[in-house]
């Protein structure tokens, strides 16, 4: 998007927005006044609607006068340096670079450090033409650019053009699959963008790792009303750990006769798990701290983490083979977290696994593949496939990790619905009670993409698809060519395709695509030993 006619475009988009958002208001006024209307017509449900129609307008306006600030931003720091003698010292090209950056923060008012990251976000954003057309197209927000702005910190340019290709330019040759950015909360996209950093980052993820590890630290943040915060940065697999445990501690805890909700109880179990006290609601009415600074006294209350039992912590790694077995340090999947270190990932394994679930994927490009089933009752290897597969619950922008989710029936076993992977997709328990208690509707699930979803009005929502990408082989496995492929590839008598290497015109391999879902071959597989992990 160029400086001058970039900025034109924008603004004949937000004198669009603003007829739009004119005309809204116009017919809610008409709806308002009381006039007659046409049979039929719901007025307040038309006025309900044109408030959500307002919104996505008042989005799209927000987006369009975002491109204004980052390009106004980003030229007035180059027009300074434009202005400044070539042969000024570096110490007075430093002042004036402060003295725009101070005029910036007193023009927005906002602060020195806010119009500095403003200035250092803008000036990335610019330089990157498809974020600065999605963004004045108002196809998504200054949240989702300010993302890529920070998640392309480090990145060589290649680097840079390679994630920005991923995710914005569906011609590139693995474009990102599923719901597009905009389409997803910023905490979504920001997640789906730093799993592909961390696969393409030059340097490796166990370097960065490591150094992230040596900085591992407890902060103490005292706040208002009483109250302070406590934050831990730690190794995420750790972290996930922690998190699990507190929610299932927590889950058993919650009866008719609990008052506290999930969110307060997970902080009541993680201080009285460091401290070593019983679990009682922490009323100021209630506790007194001791003179040692110990806890103290507690009120009457027989609630108590003693009380329920403490569950191990439940983590759900998946690791390409490869990978487990030391061949390749391709990175693992912590779910709930992201990419980790093949290292850390045989660790964890090497560690205390209990159980293995083996899991096939398309080499082409890592999606897992479909295993039906006929029964209602779920084996516990497709809950687990479920949980890899969507990650967390699929309710849109809904960011709850899959050991608190349920298992639901797109379509309900009595009405048909099979126990197939197709019609089975993880909802948090809050979403899970939504769906049976309204109008929102969930599409039929893919054998490698969860569903997406249509709002009561009828807005369609995709799904967000974790993208995998294609496993990592062992150098020395694969032909890097396809003029390594044998003779039968080649020429008029390769049929009507060439068949990729993992999928060779012979009868002594089997298509899966082929197996029925109760064909005897699944149980063999599932019931195999658990592969033997080097030394």
């Amino acid at each position: 998007m160029g400086t001058g006619s970039g900025v034109g475009a924008v603004l004949e988009g937000v004198r669009a927005s603003v007829a739009a958002l004119d005309a809204l208001e116009r017919e809610d006024a008409f709806l308002a006044s009381g006039a007659a209307v046409g049979a039929g017509v719901d007025v307040l449900q038309r006025r309900y609607e044109l408030r959500l129609e307002r919104l996505e307008v008042a989005k799209r306006l927000e987006a369009l006068l975002s491109v204004v600030k980052a390009q106004d931003a980003a030229e007035a720091v180059g027009l300074q340096q434009a202005m400044t003698p070539p042969d000024a010292s570096i110490q007075d090209r430093t002042y004036a670079q402060m003295s725009v950056v101070e005029e910036i923060a007193g023009v927005l008012t906002i602060s020195s450090a806010a119009a500095g990251a403003l200035v250092e976000q803008s000036r990335r954003i610019c330089s990157l033409p498809l974020v600065m057309n999605a963004l004045g197209a108002g196809v998504m927000s200054w949240q989702h650019a300010k993302i890529v702005a920070d998640e392309t910190e480090g990145l060589t340019p290649a680097g840079a053009a390679g994630l920005v290709a991923r995710f914005f330019d569906p011609d590139a040759p693995s474009p990102a699959r599923g719901a597009p950015p905009g389409d997803l909360v910023p905490s979504r996209f920001r997640a789906k963008v730093r799993a592909w950093r961390e696969r393409h980052h030059p340097e490796s993820i166990e370097k960065r790792h490591a150094k992230g590890v040596a900085d591992r630290r407890m902060e103490y943040t005292p706040d208002r009303d009483g109250m302070a915060w406590l934050t831990l940065y730690l190794p995420g697999h750790t972290a996930s750990a922690i998190w699990n445990r507190t929610t299932a501690t927590a889950r058993g805890l919650q009866s008719p006769d609990e008052p506290r909700t999930l969110t307060q109880l997970r902080p009541d179990i993680a201080a009285s798990l460091l401290l070593g006290a019983s679990l009682h609601p922490t009323n100021a009415d209630d506790v007194r701290a001791g003179s040692s600074g110990e806890p103290g006294a507690a009120g009457e209350s027989d609630t108590a983490v003693g009380k329920v039992p403490i569950p191990r912590a439940d983590l759900l790694v998946t690791v390409p083979v490869f990978a487990l077995l030391g061949l390749t340090d391709e990175p693992a999947e912590l779910d709930g977290y992201g990419p980790i270190p093949a290292s850390l990932a045989r660790k964890l394994v090497a560690d205390g696994a209990d159980s293995f679930y083996r899991v096939l994927v398309d080499p082409r490009d890592g999606a897992p593949l479909e295993i039906g089933r006929t029964r209602y009752r779920l084996p516990e290897t497709i809950k687990q496939w479920i949980r890899m597969r969507d990650r967390k619950c699929t309710f849109p922008g809904c960011s709850n990790h899959t050991p608190d989710n349920d298992i639901d029936h797109g379509t309900a076993w009595h009405h048909g619905g099979s126990t197939g992977i197709s019609n089975l997709a993880q909802l948090c328990p809050k979403h899970h009670r939504l769906k049976h208690n309204s109008h929102w509707t969930p599409d039929a699930a893919t054998p490698n993409e969860p569903p997406g979803w249509t709002s009561p009005t009828g807005r369609h929502h995709k799904p967000e698809h974790p993208t995998p990408e294609p496993t990592h082989w062992p150098p020395g496995i694969l032909p890097v060519s396809s003029a390594a492929l044998p003779a039968c590839f080649h020429g008029e008598d390769a049929g009507p395709e060439v068949l990729p290497l993992w999928e060779p015109d012979n009868d002594r391999y089997v298509d899966i695509n082929d197996l029925s879902a109760d064909d005897p071959l699944w149980a063999e597989f599932f019931a195999a030993e658990p592969f033997a992990l080097a030394p």
